[in-house]
């Protein structure tokens, strides 16, 4: 079992919320190998970040080297499999504890957390889908960033969609949409029960019931008809909403600028810049050459600081944090390009 505390100490993770954290130790796995063992081999190649949390591990490094480190010191924030020299094997002088996290619910969660935290603009929703527990487990829960409504979401428009959703009370009984009504709102499920309901032959058929991350609404706004369905709230709930006007302009956004590795370096030899929106403990750690460390969370900062003339090339991870970057900077006139894929794409070339 991991603990918030411990999970804090991680350099990818220092930055997230306690909540954030509170949810991830929920999940989170220790698995443990015995002393002598490679705990390594099977691992290095894995979409995941490896941590050692407890014991001793030897590492033997491509072209020569070893490294000792001693679980919970400061050479083990970062990920063991993410290490500047390759590693050839490893061996565990003592029993190690290992704690493996998807490279995607890190990302995720960096995503979420920093444009919901971004600074004093942030919106009351923002604020809370950061802080409040009920959102962090419930309607913004992990898996719902991951597999529910919100993962369908352009991860450019996350900070718009939090300063636009409303929320709505509802209670037992009520119909939130009708059938054969003109759609207008679109609706995410933050807590309570709603029941789905169609009239067939004259009779009401329930056809599914919504919990907390469920969306519902989008249909009749995407195809412009009629709501094939009435939706009804099983008990007190609240929603969340988003009008017609918005939807179609957060969720039918032209996609962002997009570059692959090979392009983007040849932008910047020409003179654009990289722009690198992670953590500070990240950019530090293999950032590429020349690039400045802008985090998302302080794009807005830099508004008034980065040169508008310049042409510049946003990355992080995988490119979801640099997608909200490059929308926020786009949207006050900054000629941003995004690198496709981020940074997962330039380890596959180089």
């Amino acid at each position: 079992m991991v603990t918030p505390q411990q999970l804090a100490h991680l350099a990818p993770l220092a930055g997230l919320s306690p909540e954030r954290l509170a949810e991830l130790a929920g999940m989170a796995v220790v698995q443990r190998a015995p002393r002598g063992s490679d705990p390594l081999t099977e691992r290095l190649q894995a979409p995941q970040s490896i941590f050692l949390m407890e014991g001793e591990l030897l590492l033997a490094f491509e072209g020569g080297g070893t490294l000792v480190l001693v679980g919970g010191s400061e050479e083990t924030r970062q990920a063991l499999n993410r290490q500047k020299q390759r590693i050839a094997r490893s061996k565990a002088i003592t029993d190690v504890d290992l704690l493996a996290v998807e490279d995607d619910v890190l990302d995720i969660l960096a995503t979420w957390d920093q444009v919901a935290a971004a600074g004093a603009e942030a919106s009351t929703m923002g604020r809370a889908v950061r802080s409040d527990a009920r959102l962090v487990t419930g309607a913004f829960s992990l898996g719902n960033l991951r597999s529910g409504a919100f993962a369908q979401l352009p991860v450019a428009h996350i900070d718009e969609l939090l300063k636009r959703f409303e929320r709505v009370k509802t209670a037992r009984g009520q119909a939130v949409i009708r059938e054969g009504d003109e759609g207008d709102y679109y609706y995410v499920v933050e807590s309570g029960r709603f029941q789905v309901e169609r009239l067939v032959g004259g009779a009401k058929v329930v056809l599914a019931e919504l919990k907390s991350g469920d969306a519902f609404g989008e249909e009749a706004l995407v195809s412009e008809a009629k709501r094939n369905a009435t939706v009804v709230s099983l008990g007190d709930g609240e929603l969340l909403r988003l009008d017609r006007k918005d939807f179609n302009e957060l969720l039918r956004e032209p996609l962002l600028r997009r570059m692959g590795f090979e392009e983007a370096t040849e932008k910047v030899r020409r003179g654009a810049l990289w722009l690198d929106v992670r953590y500070p403990s990240e950019y530090q750690y293999d950032k590429l050459p020349g690039a400045i460390n802008v985090p998302l969370a302080e794009v807005r900062n830099m508004f008034e600081v980065l040169d508008r003339s310049k042409e510049y090339v946003a990355y992080c991870q995988s490119g979801r944090r640099s997608a909200a970057a490059a929308f926020l900077f786009a949207q006050r006139g900054f000629k941003v390009w995004l690198l496709e894929g981020g940074l997962r794409t330039v380890e596959k070339t180089v």
